[in-house]
């Protein structure tokens, strides 16, 4: 053996020799047996030569312009019942909520409008062409593992054409199956309980079917009486108290399930999915409070599905299909009971058929380009999409005109990745034809076809590779069409009404730095400033006391001016310690230019505060977690006329919570399965403020929620 060794060690030093002897000829001091030896050496390498191989690879880049996340733990530690409350913590953001459990909440971001604002459930749109709302409070936080926020569109060019089309987009991401080593279930039953009647069960459950084919099923029921005491207090322009008084809250009661399902498949070179999903509510709608009025009588039912599907496969090198497909099918009705005003009673159906297929080109292999753009450090791609979206709305109303809508979106965008240097570009056409099924006296015909074009440009500039610093920038023009009820809706209707149009200018520096050892772990703080000009501004305000019905108000010109603040900071003082703060701000000043000598000429829109933020704070230590978060709104007026009888008080909420953790024992170490516990204690608006989001809607004071989950 010893031998063998040595004669080993004796063909590698003969190797060496080998190598330096090609450089500088025999050494004429070799003897004649290490020549042969090292002749047998060259023989073997030139037998085994490999050729000379080059290695290329997309290098992970971060994002032109970073969105705003929040996921994992980091999100269900927050006090989020629905996915609006998650969204109050991102900087540039306004919720419009009704008050209560299940009152309506929307987003607006940068005072641009809830329309404005595209909402896609894992990569594909939640639509409602009726009237262009989607109503966040719908969507619970059971199945939700990632909520992230964009400005402009999102930084991946593979995406759909439809994507390339908003102001904004908030991608809400469901929780895709994840087995340990050796399980081939999870199982979770949760129950939270609290004020207001709640009462919210769900369960999920997830099987590996095999390797490559998983299957989730998640599924809840919630109900809420929706009672809730508050003050109604009104202080006069004068100083006078107008009414002071205690109240509770009636008519906000919800009654809803949710539940849904889907396959999970993986592939050599892609991955797909399947899902199902079923929402219906039964809810009162408190209404406002004018009049002397306290409560109301309005109902509202709702019954949401869709089935969707999603296919990305890497096709060819270099090349990646993303096949994207959708059924809905939306019913609403709505019921005001009260004759005194006006019995209403109707019902609204929609379908809606949605297709999309993106395919993206990676250019970096082709050398003739790489070199014409400098070197192999180039980064190129380039992607194509077309999207067909159909669209039918059914409704009892009298005259009304059964709507149908087509609309092709074709999309074509470039990305180059070079050193210090990241751009995007895209443009976006939008073809949009109307046909009425059941033309009207008030409406004879339907809205012009439409194409319309929405550019963009997004740049990042990184000045020093090693250091996580980045300058960047954005322009962006975009439109959205006016939505059925604004073109078709009995007796307020208007098929001449023109699509608002938007222009955004952004600029913005991100810094970062992380580290692994030591007290400090994360540093994160970034800042934007951002212009944003709208042509044809529609504002939705509520129609009487359904909130369902909106009547549009077109304000003609609005300037947007704003700055967003992002600050983050993680430390470790001690072992198993672990503290993290996150701070957002926002400055807006929104003003409508409509009608220079008007009153609202020059006047903040109504419920933009130019002062807004949130502070999020997290101590975890082992299995223990506190939470506590503060959200502030500053003053606004509710209305663009800026006069005191106007004005709204600012209004601010201090929230905590605390959880624990613990992984129960078995009676056999070899068990998989360790069933986890987890409990959670929630208190939100812990000073028991008394506020109003929207005028005339009280909004709940001090309240707590419990949380018990069981995993297996």
């Amino acid at each position: 053996m010893q031998a063998e060794t040595m004669k080993g060690y004796r063909l590698h030093i003969l190797s060496l020799l080998l190598l330096l002897s090609a450089r500088a000829g025999a050494d004429p001091l070799l003897p004649d047996s290490a020549l042969a030896d090292s002749a047998a050496v060259a023989d073997m390498a030139e037998k085994f030569r490999i050729e000379e191989v080059t290695v290329t690879a997309k290098r992970r880049a971060e994002p032109v312009i970073p969105a705003q996340v929040l996921e994992g733990d980091r999100l269900h530690s927050l006090s989020t019942a629905s996915v609006a409350d998650a969204v109050r913590y991102f900087s540039g953001v306004q919720i419009k909520d009704y008050g209560g459990v299940g009152g309506l909440k929307t987003v607006d971001l940068r005072s641009m409008g809830t329309h404005h604002l595209g909402v896609y459930y894992d990569g594909i749109e939640i639509g409602n062409a009726q009237n262009g709302v989607v109503d966040l409070g719908k969507f619970s936080m059971d199945n939700i593992e990632q909520v992230a926020l964009y400005n402009g569109q999102k930084s991946d060019i593979f995406q759909s054409a439809k994507e390339f089309g908003s102001a904004g987009t908030l991608y809400l991401r469901t929780r895709r199956p994840k087995f340990e080593q050796g399980k081939n279930f999870n199982v979770e039953i949760k129950m939270r309980a609290g004020s207001f009647g709640l009462a919210n069960p769900s369960v999920l459950y997830e099987q590996k079917i095999t390797e490559q084919v998983h299957f989730s099923m998640n599924a809840e029921y919630q109900y809420a009486n929706g009672r809730y005491h508050f003050r109604y207090r009104r202080v006069m322009p004068d100083g006078s108290v107008a009414w002071d008084t205690t109240a509770v809250r009636q008519n906000g009661d919800v009654n809803a399930g949710r539940a849904e399902a889907g396959f999970f498949g993986y592939m050599p070179r892609g991955k797909w999915h399947v899902k199902g999903y079923y929402y219906q509510s039964e809810r009162g709608i408190p209404g406002a409070i004018v009049n002397n009025v306290w409560t109301n009588a309005q109902r509202q039912w709702d019954r949401n599905s869709f089935v969707q599907g999603s296919l990305m496969q890497t096709v060819a090198e270099g090349y990646d299909l993303q096949v994207n497909m959708k059924y809905s099918n939306d019913k609403m009705r709505y019921l005001n009971p009260d004759t005194t005003l006006m019995y209403i009673d109707n019902s609204f159906l929609q379908h809606e058929v949605y297709m999309s297929f993106a395919n993206r080109l990676h250019l970096s292999g082709r050398e003739a380009l790489i070199r014409s753009l400098g070197g192999s450090d180039v980064q190129w791609d380039v992607n194509m999409s077309v999207d067909w979206q159909w669209n039918k709305l059914y409704s009892d109303l009298k005259e009304f005109v059964f709507p149908t809508r087509n609309t092709l979106y074709f999309a074509a965008a470039t990305e180059v990745d070079w050193r210090y240097l990241r751009a995007q570009a895209s443009v976006l056409g939008t073809y949009v034809n109307d046909k009425l099924g059941k033309p009207s006296k008030l409406t004879p015909q339907s809205a012009d076809s439409r194409l319309e074009w929405s550019p963009a440009v997004f740049v990042s500039y990184q000045p020093y590779l090693p250091e996580q610093l980045f300058f960047r920038a954005f322009w962006k023009q975009n439109m959205r069409m006016p939505t059925f009820n604004d073109l078709y809706y009995t007796d307020i209707g208007n098929i001449s009404l023109q699509p608002e149009r938007a222009r955004q200018f952004d600029g913005g520096v991100e810094y970062s730095k992380m580290w692994v050892h030591g007290v400090m772990r994360e540093v994160r703080a970034k800042a934007d400033g951002y212009f944003n000009q709208i042509e044809n501004k529609i504002v939705a305000i509520p129609k009487g006391n359904g909130q369902y019905r909106w009547m549009m108000m077109n304000l003609g010109y609005v300037e947007i001016r704003g700055v967003d603040v992002n600050t983050a900071l993680t430390i470790c003082p001690v072992d198993e310690l672990l503290l993290s703060a996150t701070l957002s701000y926002t400055y807006q000043k929104a003003q409508d230019f409509t009608s220079e000598g008007d009153i609202t000429y020059g006047g903040q829109i109504a419920y933009i505060p130019w002062h807004s933020g949130s502070v999020a704070a997290s101590l975890r230590w082992r299995q223990l977690t506190v939470n506590y978060s503060f959200i502030y709104v500053g003053g606004r007026y509710h209305n663009s006329a800026n006069i005191v009888q106007n004005y709204e008080q600012p209004w601010y909420t201090h929230d905590m919570s605390v959880s624990y953790e613990v992984t129960l024992k078995t009676d056999s170490e070899k068990t998989k399965v360790k069933p986890k516990m987890f409990f959670a204690l929630e208190i939100n608006n812990m000073l028991n403020q008394q506020y109003e989001v929207i005028l005339n809607y009280p909004m709940p004071g001090i309240n707590g929620r419990g949380v018990v989950r069981v995993a297996l």
